[in-house]
């Protein structure tokens, strides 16, 4: 069976009978919200349904036809409406125009990535110039010139084959001393350790981001425009 789905006068359908696609009974139509119709169905005791609104598969002008049967109602039969988030569980293509139009709302993020960088730290060693004192002994020959007379008759007397000297003789008496000499050897005195160890620190960045957000005050066109609620994040 074809129902007429465009052009749908919601204010008409209130009090129409409501029914499903396997001609299943969804009571009479008793308030058209945003998103949602909602239907009652008994005399004694009543059964409200909550249907999302784009369930709808047509109007005839007597009867609101739902793509949806005997299976959903338990699941539409509730004391509020639905909330948004589950009405995507049944949307399909081809629903009625003026249930809702998405309006996406962009914002900036920033994205803040770290990437390492490569330094260096210079160490110097420069020569430093002093002078050292060292006191070291040394040891040398001296000559002690003592006369001695000989003694006793036998010495006094005694021949030798050595004649006086006829002019000035020198004799040469060899002397020892110590002399000092000075060498540099390099040593290791100390060490410089240099280590490295990682130091965390917070930096502040900050830059213009940009969003949207829905101007609720100036909404132009015909027709009435009903301001249910408004939510704006600054």
């Amino acid at each position: 069976m074809e129902h007429r789905i465009s052009s749908i006068d919601w204010s008409d359908v209130i009090k129409k009978e409501a029914r499903g696609t396997d001609d299943s009974d969804f009571g009479e139509v008793q308030e058209v919200g945003q998103n949602y119709v909602l239907t009652q169905r008994g005399t004694l005791e009543k059964e409200r349904f909550y249907i999302p609104k784009y369930l709808v598969n047509g109007y005839d002008g007597h009867t609101l036809w739902f793509d949806a049967g005997n299976v959903d109602m338990t699941e539409f039969k509730r004391d509020s409406p639905p909330q948004y988030e589950e009405y995507g569980r049944y949307k399909r293509e081809g629903m009625p125009a003026d249930i809702e139009t998405r309006i996406p709302l962009i914002e900036e993020r920033l994205d803040v990535t770290k990437r390492l960088k490569t330094g260096e730290v210079t160490i110097a060693k420069e020569p430093v110039t002093e002078t050292k004192t060292l006191e070291v002994p040394v040891t040398h020959e001296e000559v002690r010139v003592e006369r001695r007379p000989t003694t006793g008759a036998e010495t006094a007397m005694a021949e030798t084959t050595d004649r006086p000297v006829e002019s000035r003789t020198e004799v040469n008496v060899p002397v020892t001393s110590e002399e000092v000499e000075v060498t540099k050897r390099p040593y290791v005195k100390e060490e410089v350790v240099v280590t490295k160890e990682p130091v965390t620190e917070t930096e502040t960045v900050s830059d213009t981001v940009r969003s949207e957000k829905v101007d609720t005050k100036n909404v132009r066109g015909r027709g009435e425009f009903k301001k249910t609620t408004t939510s704006e994040t600054s």
